[in-house]
């Protein structure tokens, strides 16, 4: 069966956290909680699940980053012991938060591609 919307790419969704079907609809209704259906083209949504995978990616590319910035940071200013700790941990809460939707939408985006077979 052809589906009437044209395939809409997972990089597009989780930027906008958009409906994996059309693109447009909202995919959350709440900062996490996938919304039960699409408003714009009716897509049932409330099944989806990410699990932990935009979680577990995350905590790998931050640390990853995080780390070897806090520790050049200390290295190279000579920050008390304190600091790079503090830093580094207000850097991976705001950056995982602003990730995280994204993420989320980015899995969920997957799931619908490959169920589908677009």
């Amino acid at each position: 069966m052809q589906s009437r919307f044209p395939p809409v790419s997972p990089f597009v969704c989780a930027l906008g956290c958009k409906c994996p079907r059309c693109g447009r609809g909202a995919l959350f209704r709440g900062f996490l909680t996938v919304a039960e259906r699409c408003g714009v083209c009716g897509l049932e949504l409330s099944k989806v699940d990410s699990g932990d995978g935009p979680a577990v990616f995350l905590i790998f590319i931050l640390g990853f980053t995080v780390v070897p910035i806090t520790l050049w940071l200390s290295l190279s200013y000579g920050l008390p012991a304190w600091a790079p700790v503090a830093i580094g941990a207000v850097m991976i809460v705001l950056i995982a938060a602003a990730l995280l939707r994204p993420a989320k939408a980015f899995v969920v985006a997957l799931q619908y591609r490959g169920r589908n077979g677009n």
